[in-house]
């Protein structure tokens, strides 16, 4: 593993009596993506926050590239790149418009500003719509050009805060793109996301996080090892779902059985064989199976092991 661009050491914030971040710790290499998983809540922004110098910390460290995040922290600071969960983008102001804006402001100018902002925009795909105005941009252009706008000044670190919420599948895609191409690139990847398969594809190692702790980390198959060879039920039915769920668990084999939407999720070892079990609890608690699904494991599976809870909840 080559050095880490990013260090988070320890991190702790408080609001009043709630505790948002409670000692998190995790390392970002170049070239690696690394991505903090949860649900909504689970103090990744905040996390995240900390991390590029956009809040202050009750307790530990943060360094980027070698340079402390302490104090005015200017040098660290320019080593980020950032791309909020909302939308820093001028409506008024054209593609390159916006991007010589936020060029200008990373200290950018004259020729390198120019070659910059053209490069950004073909990395984005945008190059065709660069003069024309971002209020007439579809969501996931705006999108799109957020992501740019963070690069223009070369950082070492490209932060992402849940960039693919309310975007359409294509626009997902694109932004996948996006990522994958500048993980190529070397640039250290910060990722949170509360979608488990956006962990699954882009992350090469993911932090699980709930509650303002990191509860298990590692790859994908490094997580997944955790619940051995246990498989994910998704039970879809009609009725009584928390009667549903006490009966499930009485099931040998059924390790947790959580309510989620219209329908239980099960943690269980043999899924395809205890089937006929699965059926006929649910006939005893009253309830109405409408589908039922076999997951191999993945990281959703792990989120319901470690915390008895859907990722989603």
């Amino acid at each position: 593993m080559p050095e880490p661009i990013v260090v988070a050491a320890d991190l702790r914030k408080r609001y009043g009596d709630r505790v948002a971040v409670d000692g998190v710790s995790f390392t970002v290499a170049a070239g690696e993506a690394y991505g903090l998983l949860g649900p909504n809540g689970a103090g990744k922004t905040t996390a995240i926050s900390m991390v590029c110098g956009l809040l202050s910390r009750d307790g530990g460290t943060v360094t980027v590239a070698g340079r402390s995040m302490d104090g005015d922290a200017v040098e660290a600071k320019s080593f980020v790149g950032y791309v909020p969960q909302d939308l820093a983008l001028y409506p008024d102001l054209s593609a390159r418009e916006n991007l010589d804006f936020w060029g200008k402001l990373y200290g950018l100018g004259g020729p390198r500003l120019r070659d910059r902002a053209t490069k950004v925009l073909d990395i984005v795909g945008l190059s065709d719509r660069a003069k024309d105005r971002v209020s007439d941009f579809s969501g996931g252009m705006k999108r799109r050009l957020n992501i740019g706008a963070a690069l223009l000044h070369e950082p070492k670190v490209l932060v992402l805060d849940e960039p693919t919420v309310g975007v359409d599948p294509q626009t997902r895609n694109a932004i996948f793109e996006t990522v994958e191409t500048m993980k190529r690139s070397g640039l250290a990847l910060l990722y949170t996301t509360h979608y488990m398969e956006e962990a699954e594809r882009l992350c090469d190692r993911v932090g699980i996080i709930d509650e303002g702790k990191i509860i298990a980390e590692g790859s994908r198959r490094e997580l997944v090892a955790k619940i051995g060879e246990r498989d994910r039920v998704q039970v879809s039915a009609t009725g009584d779902l928390q009667a549903l769920a006490a009966a499930l668990r009485t099931v040998g084999g059924v390790e947790s059985a959580t309510v989620a939407g219209d329908g239980i999720v099960l943690v269980c070892q043999g899924g395809r064989g205890i089937l006929p079990r699965i059926v006929d609890a649910a006939d005893r608690s009253g309830a109405a199976l409408t589908s039922v699904e076999v997951v191999e494991p993945d990281l959703e599976a792990v989120f319901l092991h470690l915390t008895g809870k859907a990722l989603r909840d």
